[in-house]
């Protein structure tokens, strides 16, 4: 049975998370776009955009339950210079947190339309963890060093 109460405590952890990994994101694409890799940093900046897409979704449907946006602080994080570190990284927080959304999508606390917001969160966070795991698979076959000149050379892979 859906819970309101625990929908919207959900909804703003995920809101608070993401809105910092969306930071994260676009402070790495500056530094990624720096070193020399632009179009790894083009994707990086993109992914914080589409990342603040889903915060402002999440919002509305913190607002539309009826409940209070909060603004919470969030530990400072490390930033890389090390792409591979980056990637690997990433995809550790794309591994808990998928595990945390399918969670409490098993707890039965949402509505259907919270759900179905969620399975559409899911699907691209599965996504960017697949692309993730992808590149670093990619790096330990080629080795790092073919690995950076292929990002030089033809950009990031596309999910």
């Amino acid at each position: 049975m859906a819970d309101k109460e625990k929908t919207i405590e959900a909804l703003q952890a995920i809101v608070t998370g993401l809105s910092a990994n969306s930071f994260g994101h676009r402070i790495q694409s500056k530094i990624f776009a720096g070193l020399g890799f632009q179009a790894l940093g083009d994707k990086y900046a993109g992914h914080a955009q589409e990342e603040m897409d889903f915060v402002e979704q999440f919002m509305d449907r913190i607002l539309d339950l009826g409940g209070e946006i909060k603004q919470e602080a969030q530990e400072a994080k490390p930033v890389y210079t090390d792409i591979i570190e980056f990637i690997e990284a990433d995809y550790q927080v794309s591994v808990e947190g998928i595990a945390f959304l399918n969670e409490m999508m098993d707890s039965g606390i949402f509505d259907a339309t919270t759900y179905d917001l969620m399975k559409v969160y899911l699907k691209d966070e599965e996504e960017d963890m697949y692309w993730s795991e992808q590149q670093i698979d990619l790096c330990k076959m080629i080795g790092k060093e073919n690995y950076l000149t292929q990002l030089l050379i033809n950009g990031p892979a596309e999910e």
